[in-house]
């Protein structure tokens, strides 16, 4: 199992914000939840990627595909477009 398959839908959402550069509390506006709940989010796939920073998760995210990731052999049991919230 890859880091990317232990992430949660949610998880993997927001990283890819992250990677888009918007702030905690831009994501929580989005996903409709709190700063606190994101940083909960964060930390999880942080130590699930074993990244350190939201710097290092954007580069993580940046270097798998960007908005492309993860790769459709990693995605985690709900649809892909659910995940990120594309129509």
């Amino acid at each position: 199992m890859t880091p990317c398959e232990r992430l949660t839908p949610k998880e993997i959402q927001i990283s890819i914000l992250v990677w888009e550069g918007l702030t905690n509390r831009e994501i929580g506006k989005i996903v409709g939840t709190t700063e606190q709940v994101i940083k909960n989010h964060l930390r999880s796939a942080f130590d699930k990627l074993g990244v350190w920073s939201r710097l290092e998760l954007a580069m993580y995210v940046a270097s798998h595909g960007g908005r492309d990731w993860p790769a459709e052999s990693e995605r985690p049991g709900m649809a892909y477009s659910q995940a990120v919230g594309a129509d």
